[in-house]
């Protein structure tokens, strides 16, 4: 039995995290929601997915990001059946990415 994405409680933690305003605010926030492992574990998956967005083998993402090809196969999943939650994310910071080099400033971290 899968657990109810859309639930009132997730819907608050999402307007949560829309209300953060840069990534001083996240790294507080987060790091009182997550421990360190899960953080560290949801950077890794995002990492992951880029990786595989720029066509990398599992080899070389496996090697660079030390995700075990469980997690890598879980994100290639993900990032072809999935929502398309990470390549939302991923084109909106490749656009900041290509404003900040046209606008000769660096991207925001």
């Amino acid at each position: 039995m899968q657990k109810e994405l859309h639930t009132p409680e997730v819907e608050q933690l999402f307007q949560a995290i829309l209300s953060l305003k840069d990534v001083g605010e996240c790294y507080q926030f987060f790091g009182d929601v997550c421990t360190v492992n899960e953080l560290l574990s949801l950077s890794q998956r995002f990492e992951v997915a880029q990786m595989l967005r720029r066509k990398k083998t599992y080899m070389d993402v496996a090697e660079k990001t030390g995700a075990s090809t469980a997690t890598i196969s879980r994100v290639n999943r993900s990032l072809n059946y999935g929502n398309d939650g990470y390549q939302l994310v991923i084109d909106r910071l490749s656009g900041q990415k290509g404003q900040a080099a046209d606008s000769g400033t660096d991207s925001p971290e």
